[in-house]
């Protein structure tokens, strides 16, 4: 007879607090002209990020968000596409912070539809919303 062995019982994620911004499109109007294609749905990430030794602060929030950004776009670039034309869900990112015992975790959700721009791409603004984390201990 075998004896199972019990696993170690690990105490849940605590969410401290969520921020969360809804679509925004990405492309001025005046850019429409030069879309040669678009997705038919979003394109979605999560990424993770965990903190040990400190809680993370307004500025780790906002580097957070503009990481997972940078990785989606590097992904859709795999698929052919080279810009976000909408950002969030149906598009929109949203980042929840998480406690267990001393350690923090940032998670953040990013949506985004993919699309082909021709030409030269507009440059790259900051995700939409960013002033709702940078400067600021949000979860305090």
């Amino acid at each position: 007879m075998k004896w199972f062995k019990r696993r170690r019982r690990e105490d849940p994620w605590e969410v401290v607090g969520c921020k969360t911004v809804e679509p925004v499109i990405m492309v001025d109007s005046e850019d429409d002209d030069d879309v040669i294609y678009v997705q038919e749905g979003d394109t979605c990430g999560r990424y993770i990020f965990e903190f040990t030794r400190q809680a993370p602060s307004g500025m780790h929030c906002s580097s957070a968000v503009q990481f997972a950004r940078q990785q989606l776009l590097q992904q859709v670039a795999t698929k052919g596409y080279n810009v976000l034309l909408e950002e969030g869900f149906a598009s929109r990112w949203s980042l929840t912070l998480l406690r267990r015992g001393k350690c923090h975790r940032i998670q953040v959700d990013y949506t985004g539809r993919p699309g082909c721009l021709s030409g030269k791409l507009p440059p790259l603004r900051s995700p939409p919303f960013m002033a709702l984390l940078e400067g600021q201990h949000i979860f305090s």
